[in-house]
């Protein structure tokens, strides 16, 4: 395989340890789910479907409106991030078993957030684009002279308030995510880098630097 291809293969590898994060976190829903994932469990419990795909779904739509801000159609990594990510989290989902009780359920929700911290690090390793709600959060930035952590904010709060007024599970583990999702996948990165450089075999300018 040449460079291109293993990042390929090492991006979509991250979605699918995201993929598996979430789900384990939706298992451990006591504590609450990240605002995102709360939007999408409350619009599943509302209208059935999946979880799974109400996220492809949700996806779309920011696309769509992404695109419409931006005037033009996002990159290939955009939509394999938006599929890969509605599909596995629905397929963990039905391979994890439920667990009952709250020791259960901190202790997979604390698991499923390293292991989705762990799953971002490694697909924004290889730097081959970001997700649709990232590319919105950056459009939003564009668009109207908004701060990078304003935007993010707005967003995060935005899909937690309407998941939660559709039934979605939010609590401590909601803030937790909000406030220390970033920092881990600020740990996991130098070690998802040293990763990718072994895989490659060499270095290279394309992928992510850490500082």
């Amino acid at each position: 395989m040449n460079n291109l291809t293993k990042r390929w293969f090492f991006y979509v590898v991250g979605l699918v340890i995201l993929a598996l994060g979430i789900a384990l976190t939706i298992k451990g829903r006591l504590l609450g789910l990240g605002s995102w994932d709360v939007l999408h469990y409350g619009l599943w419990q509302t209208f059935g479907l999946t979880i799974g795909s109400w996220a492809i779904i949700t996806g779309a739509i920011i696309v769509l409106l992404t695109s419409i801000g931006r005037k033009q159609w996002p990159k290939l990594g955009v939509y394999i991030n938006m599929f890969a990510i509605g599909i596995f989290i629905d397929v963990f989902n039905w391979l994890i078993p439920e667990v009952e009780g709250w020791v259960a359920h901190s202790l997979i929700f604390t698991l499923g957030l390293f292991v989705m911290a762990f799953g971002v690090a490694f697909y924004i390793t290889p730097n081959l684009g970001a997700g649709p709600r990232d590319t919105l959060m950056l459009v939003m930035v564009e668009k109207f002279n908004m701060k990078l952590s304003a935007a993010r904010n707005l967003m995060e709060l935005g899909a937690a308030v309407l998941g939660f007024l559709l039934g979605g599970p939010v609590f401590i583990g909601t803030v937790i995510i909000i406030l220390g999702l970033g920092k881990l996948i600020e740990l996991f990165l130098p070690f998802t880098r040293k990763l990718l450089v072994a895989f490659l075999g060499s270095d290279d300018p394309n992928i992510i630097k850490v500082n």
